[in-house]
């Protein structure tokens, strides 16, 4: 068994991430009985000593039947009503099935402010901390009820992700209703599943699809950004089929394994890189990105080629390429409005009160 397995078969602490297609269908809701198996698989290796935080989607498929639409609806409004008949479902029945093993349920509903804003971050931190501490399962949503953004374009995916770098998680699993990453679509033949990704080359040329069922906002491609995200800043994941459960909570021997990097990002640098929302982006010229990204330097205004967004000094930017590739992230140090007669110019150049970094080297994160 690898290392990255290794690793998630003794982690202490998990993130277990399930999809929509896993718990739910779209004519009769939510399946108890799939429920009741995830929930086996986890409790066996709660008894075991893991403290684990589920991530758990559903709750729009789970409101769909009581509410008699034959399948997810397109609209907002409707999508949130779905949504708040279909959460009181989902956590009741996480609170029955868990009860089987007399294990407490605390439900965590997240909107994306809970991840951006750091202030909200913090406080995320601490509820999760307190929850594992006192021996509950917490089971986490995006508040749909609520959330506009989120549901046209987040997933529970992502979600997981932050989730697991938040609560210091030493892995991640995924679940859904396929059983690893393939090399094309499984669903047309002569593809190939892939058992490890160490590095960006192991899936460079990769053709991934959208969530097939009907019922999700995900599919493959959220979930192999999750999964990189998540392996980039130090945590190994799994990708596995939720039927497949009991095997990817014990000896992890399924599905496909994501290598994490050498060194894990800490919990600023993350939010920075992974979590905040970008309010700009910065323009730089091969110089910068190299000075930026290989030498860790910090961004001068002589790099910066072009400035586009409307953001303040201290708002989070994008710092990207000649070739419009986002390179790294930062906390800029002066206005949008004050950089255009700026850029390009040497320090020696500015007026004594600009000669400062655009972008701290302390406060830049490199994507990877």
């Amino acid at each position: 068994m690898t290392e990255t397995r290794q690793a998630v078969a003794s982690a202490r602490r998990l993130v277990v991430k399930v999809g929509s297609s896993a718990l739910t269908t779209a004519g009769s809701g939510l399946d108890v009985s799939r429920l009741d198996a995830l929930v086996d698989a986890i409790a066996a290796r709660v008894a075991h000593g893991t403290q684990i935080v589920l991530v758990s989607s559903g709750a729009i498929g789970a409101g769909l039947a009581p509410l008699s639409l034959a399948k997810r609806p397109r609209d907002l409004a409707s999508q949130q009503a779905a949504a708040s008949v279909g959460q009181l479902a989902l956590a009741h029945a996480y609170a029955e099935s868990f009860g089987r093993y007399s294990l407490t349920v605390g439900q965590v509903l997240l909107t994306n402010d809970d991840v951006v804003r750091r202030a909200h971050y913090r406080n995320a931190q601490r509820t999760f901390s307190r929850l594992l501490a006192l021996g509950a399962v917490p089971v986490v949503n995006e508040n749909d009820t609520v959330a506009t953004e989120e549901i046209r374009f987040g997933d529970n995916d992502r979600l997981a992700a932050l989730v697991a770098h938040l609560i210091g998680a030493d892995a991640l699993v995924l679940l859904s209703d396929v059983d690893g990453l393939y090399d094309g679509d499984p669903r047309g033949g002569a593809t190939r599943r892939i058992d490890e990704v160490r590095d960006a080359s192991d899936v460079d040329g990769i053709t991934v699809g959208m969530s097939s069922s009907g019922l999700g906002t995900g599919g493959m491609v959220s979930k192999l950004a999750a999964a990189r995200t998540a392996a980039a800043a130090g945590i190994p994941v799994l990708l596995a089929a939720a039927a497949n459960a009991t095997d990817a909570l014990t000896e992890a021997k399924v599905g496909t394994a994501f290598t994490a990097a050498d060194t894990r990002l800490s919990a600023r640098r993350f939010w920075l890189g992974y979590a905040a929302d970008a309010n700009g982006k910065l323009r730089l010229d091969d110089g910068a990105v190299a000075a930026v990204v290989r030498r860790r330097r910090s961004l001068l205004a002589a790099g910066i080629t072009g400035v586009d967004g409307d953001f303040q000094a201290g708002d989070v930017v994008d710092l990207v390429d000649p070739r419009e590739r986002a390179v790294a992230r930062g906390v800029v140090a002066f206005d949008a409005g004050e950089l255009p007669e700026l850029i390009g110019r040497s320090s020696h150049e500015l007026p004594a009160e600009q000669r400062r970094e655009v972008v701290h080297a302390d406060d830049l994160v490199p994507l990877r």
